[in-house]
């Protein structure tokens, strides 16, 4: 493990990271996805790719690095690009999970990979509605004493500083990132996922418009079970338009 310092907006950032493959010139950037590290990325890939080098990354708040600051997704975006400056790497493939989805995708990448990326506003159900108008009905008796009972799963145990980021990015739009996209695209997903429905997946590929869909078995974390396959077919893609 490796920590790289940056600075964003008069602020230092130590990012940790982790490389693959280190000698080889070709590069691949793989990140996360909300309330992830690098470790499970690495898990998934380090055995794929053989003729890039890997960089695994735990973007700020997540891992081993740390996060003082209130971030959006652009935040995110530039300062993994500003990481990847201080690195001198421009890699040709950035393969992005859920949240890190997005963040790839501003980097505009030659190759962006997408494994059931976030982005897509989805209808949420009765329950969750109920429980959020209840939160913000009972949220003037006292902040403190109530989030912990009303905060999502991935929002619990967070920072300040982490949850207002995680209001931030939970339900955004990023329909016109995508639809900008100048990326070759090759997005895969969990067919049985259901943070990011397959629908979602649908509606992304629709978007970007040089890009194609691979539902595959499993959930959220289908990529754990298919990393070969899509190793795969991103290596085949590459070569076939070289």
């Amino acid at each position: 493990m490796a920590v790289k310092e940056i600075i964003y907006n008069d602020k230092p950032f130590k990012l940790s990271y982790e490389m693959v493959n280190p000698s080889v010139k070709e590069s691949i950037l793989i990140l996360h996805g909300w309330g992830s590290n690098k470790e499970i990325m690495k898990q998934a890939f380090s055995k794929e790719f053989q003729n890039y080098k890997h960089i695994y990354l735990d973007m700020p708040g997540f891992g081993a690095s740390a996060n003082e600051m209130i971030l959006t997704t652009k935040d995110y975006g530039a300062i993994v690009q500003l990481f990847l400056e201080a690195l001198a790497i421009k890699p040709t493939i950035i393969m992005g999970h859920s949240f890190g989805g997005k963040v790839a995708t501003l980097l505009n990448p030659p190759y962006l990979v997408l494994l059931s990326s976030a982005g897509i506003v989805t209808v949420k159900p009765w329950s969750i509605k109920v429980k959020i108008a209840t939160f913000k009905l009972l949220k003037p008796l006292g902040f403190s004493k109530i989030r912990e009972l009303f905060v999502a799963p991935d929002a619990q145990g967070m920072s300040h500083e982490m949850y207002e980021t995680f209001k931030n990015v939970v339900d955004e739009d990023f329909e016109v990132e995508f639809s900008k996209s100048k990326s070759r695209a090759l997005c895969f997903w969990g067919i049985d996922d259901t943070a990011t429905p397959l629908y979602t997946g649908e509606k992304i590929a629709g978007l970007i418009e040089n890009s194609e869909l691979y539902p595959l078995e499993g959930d959220h974390f289908f990529f754990l079970k298919h990393a070969t396959f899509i190793a795969n077919k991103i290596e085949q893609d590459i070569k076939n338009r070289g």
